[in-house]
């Protein structure tokens, strides 16, 4: 019952016609900002938050939060249309969201990732009202070895991005996890592979990489001479611009997996929405009937990532309102308002403020409702933009892509690293490495790496700190699933070998 008056008197709250505007507007500008490439959720609200200190901190916190959930169904927008990832967390919609555009399937992409992105944002909020508090208190089990371990596992994700060759993905992972090296260490704060370049001291931007990989490198590889510059096919008609019943059907563990990874990986702090993203793609292919049709177009592979990155949302939350502990840099910016505003996020929050706990919960339910009227509406708007033929559209997707870069940094040295990754990615377009393990050693290799040297250091260097319950069982699932593929090659391999000779 308290859980029930609690959220009643949240919507009492979010209701009034001041937090409803503000919730409009956070929600409006969130797509906004989704869209464009570079800029992300931390900036604008950084930008915004000087505005919000005469304002009601309960509207202020409502129109940020808009702002942050916002952005996650904006960044699906380019990454289906254009191949270009509006935030980080979007790149894993590339992978088959693109595709279905070049099938002229780009208005059911973007309505499964509406529908994904509204289900996982309203089951997410479900689970922050019913168990934020106990959550909270097992985020605090988790330290550098079991952070350490679950990275092991999101790396091992690379079998399911493979494709045809597990090695060349070991590959292109093993140089994202090179890129990731590049910069200060943090520990010694010695440079490594910065060249004597002192632009590369602070390392290298995930957004530049994915987007030189992405965008830049398939505009590239269409842009050859003996290719024709044509035209994506345009969906006609109002039942191609929507999902169809059966597309929905086959998204409905897509929805539920999306929703229960990102939510619960949200909660960890520091593991982020791309992490997630990657692994409800990887849990959903392993589990599909056709996981060799993913990567070419197919719904669920739109409809997994996009839930697990709009319930990461609402798993960000637990620890930030319950522990004071912000996960990434977005809710970090959110907690230094709280403070500044004179709350005290932590076990008491829910207690000591409680309008503005349960009005932010309610205003995320009227946020996710807004975020779909706002989204579907513009489905059959968005579709139009591939009318465009390719002598418009590659220049347009360049042109964001650098926009995109330019205004996140002035940096005329960024822009030069986004044109040697479109390079890279050009290069590995033609000689048929898949670029997604490269996008997920990057993700995962600073994380991963300072990881382990904390628990080396807790541990005074011995590796037996990792052979704790939860670090243990994580690495042995990432073994298994290292392992498999390998054995299943050799017998295969065997059976060929055996064929022969017969």
């Amino acid at each position: 019952m308290d859980i029930l008056n609690g959220l009643m008197q949240g919507f009492s709250v979010a209701l009034t016609p001041m937090n409803l505007a503000m919730c409009f507007l956070g929600c409006f500008l969130g797509t906004v900002v989704g869209v464009l490439p570079g800029l992300g959720p931390p900036a604008t609200i950084a930008m915004l938050l000087p505005l919000t200190f005469k304002m009601d901190p309960t509207g202020a916190m409502i129109m940020l939060a808009g702002i942050y959930y916002g952005a996650k169904y904006g960044g699906s927008t380019t990454s289906i249309l254009l191949n270009v990832p509006g935030e980080t967390s979007s790149v894993v919609t590339c992978l088959d969201g693109y595709q279905m555009a070049r099938k002229g399937r780009a208005g059911v992409a973007l309505g499964i990732s509406a529908i994904a992105s509204f289900v996982a944002g309203t089951i997410g909020t479900v689970l922050l009202m019913l168990v934020a508090p106990p959550l909270a208190k097992l985020t605090l089990a988790f330290s550098a070895p079991e952070y350490f371990a679950l990275m092991v596992l999101g790396l091992t994700m690379v079998v399911l991005l493979a494709g045809d060759s597990l090695t060349k993905a070991l590959l292109s992972m093993m140089v994202g996890l090179w890129i990731a090296s590049m910069g200060t260490d943090l520990f010694t704060a010695t440079s490594r592979f910065t060249f004597g370049q002192t632009e590369l001291l602070g390392g290298i931007e995930f957004v530049i990489v994915a987007i030189g990989i992405f965008a830049v490198g398939e505009v590239m590889s269409n842009m050859e001479p003996e290719k024709p510059l044509d035209m994506l096919p345009v969906p006609k008609g109002l039942k191609n611009l929507m999902p169809t019943w059966q597309d929905l059907k086959d998204c409905k563990y897509a929805f539920l997996n999306g929703s229960l990874i990102g939510f619960f990986i949200g909660i960890l702090p520091g593991a982020g929405a791309t992490i997630s993203s990657f692994l409800s793609y990887g849990i959903e292919k392993s589990y599909s009937k056709h996981p060799e049709k993913f990567g070419t177009g197919v719904v669920e592979g739109v409809a997994a990532p996009e839930g697990a990155n709009n319930a990461d949302t609402a798993g960000a939350m637990v620890p930030l309102l319950t522990l004071g502990i912000p996960g990434s840099g977005t809710t970090a910016i959110l907690l230094a308002a709280l403070v500044l505003w004179g709350f005290k996020p932590g076990p008491l929050f829910i207690e000591e403020s409680p309008a503005l706990f349960w009005g932010l919960v309610a205003s995320m339910y009227i946020g996710n409702v807004v975020l779909l009227i706002l989204n579907l509406p513009l489905v059959a708007l968005f579709a139009q933009l591939l009318k465009m033929p390719g002598y418009v559209m590659y220049p347009l997707i360049l042109g964001v892509s650098i926009i995109g870069i330019y205004t996140s940094d002035s940096s005329i040295f960024q822009l030069s690293l986004l044109v040697l990754f479109g390079l890279v990615g050009y290069a590995m377009r033609k000689l048929d490495f898949p670029t997604a393990p490269l996008v997920l050693g990057l993700v995962l290799g600073d994380s991963m790496e300072k990881a382990l040297r904390q628990s080396l250091m807790m541990s005074q260097g011995h590796l037996s700190i990792l052979f704790r319950p939860i670090p243990a069982v994580l690495l042995c699932i990432a073994a298994f699933l290292l392992i498999v593929p390998l054995i299943k090659k050799f017998n295969s391999a065997r059976v060929q070998m055996i064929d022969a000779e017969a």
